[in-house]
């Protein structure tokens, strides 16, 4: 098998049902297979999908939903192909996009992971499909909306061109193009980080392990992400400040300076409490 596409399902039957649609609808110089793993939906999008879709999809089960990457791990513990391609199941996959990064990465052996330029409905960039790692720095200028002309501090990398293909640091989980050796190399997802975070996370090990991130801009993909106006659960705002300390401690806490710990990690829990509050009046 030369592709494995792992989409995780959670009572999103339409979209998930598009998702896949949008890869079943082309045909590929290839061999792949699509597994949707559903995240223990507590409505009947799984049964529906599986009578969708019959043969034409693998289907797995969670007793329990443990989260985004817990979910992508049941997949991945039993692929055997040469590529895995983690896929939202909130995503319009375009045409000649799977053959051409697939292409990519055939002939760029040094490259562990592949993503896409993502954009949302309106067609504007989806940022997070190409970013630098997060630190101290250039997340206080994120967080607090801090114009940078420094190029060490544009954690959206957006001087350089979105139609481009170069070496980055991080993707988004939404389409992550992935070498099946590379991440036999550098482990699973991290089970620790619920939803938000896993994919920087992936993506800090894959460098670290010696492998290349590539942003493959000349391909796209569409994700229907929410608008940030509208009212999100609490639970996935804390969530999303949960994958921040999560990261921070794993990866930056050993090598900083003890205040600069404390001060980030109460920095982090203020956004949160923050973040909640200001949620309350959303509609």
């Amino acid at each position: 098998m030369n592709l494995s596409v792992v989409i995780v399902n959670y009572q999103t039957f339409e979209m998930t049902k598009n998702t896949i649609n949008s890869i079943l609808e082309h045909s590929y110089p290839f061999s792949y297979e699509i597994i949707v793993v559903d995240n223990a939906s507590s409505d009947d999008s799984l049964s529906r999908l599986q009578e969708y879709f019959k043969d034409k999809v693998k289907f797995i089960a969670s007793s329990e939903n443990n989260g985004f990457a817990a979910g992508n791990n049941q997949a991945l513990r039993q692929v055997n192909s040469d590529y895995v391609l983690l896929l939202n199941s909130d995503t319009i996959v375009w045409e000649n996009t799977l053959e051409n990064i697939y292409a990519y990465m055939e002939n760029h052996e040094d490259v562990g992971a592949c993503g896409c330029r993502v954009r949302l409905e309106d067609g504007q960039l989806d940022k997070a499909c190409k970013r630098s790692f997060p630190n101290v720095k250039n997340s206080f200028f994120r967080l607090f909306h801090i114009p940078t002309n420094s190029k060490d501090d544009n954690y959206n990398l957006t001087d350089l061109a979105d139609d481009g293909i170069y070496e980055i640091d991080c993707l988004t989980g939404a389409f992550m193009f992935m070498r099946k050796s590379a991440l036999d190399e550098v482990g699973l997802l991290d089970e620790t980080f619920f939803m938000y975070g896993e994919d920087i996370d992936l993506c800090y090990r894959i460098k670290q392990g010696g492998w290349k991130i590539v942003y493959y801009g000349e391909s796209s993909i569409t994700h229907l992400k929410g608008a940030s106006s509208k009212k999100q659960k609490n639970k996935l705002i804390y969530e999303f400040y949960r994958a921040m300390y999560i990261y921070y401690k794993k990866h930056h806490a050993k090598e900083s300076f003890f205040l600069t710990n404390i001060v980030v990690y109460v920095g982090i829990a203020v956004l949160c409490i923050l973040k909640l509050f200001l949620n309350l009046f959303k509609k």
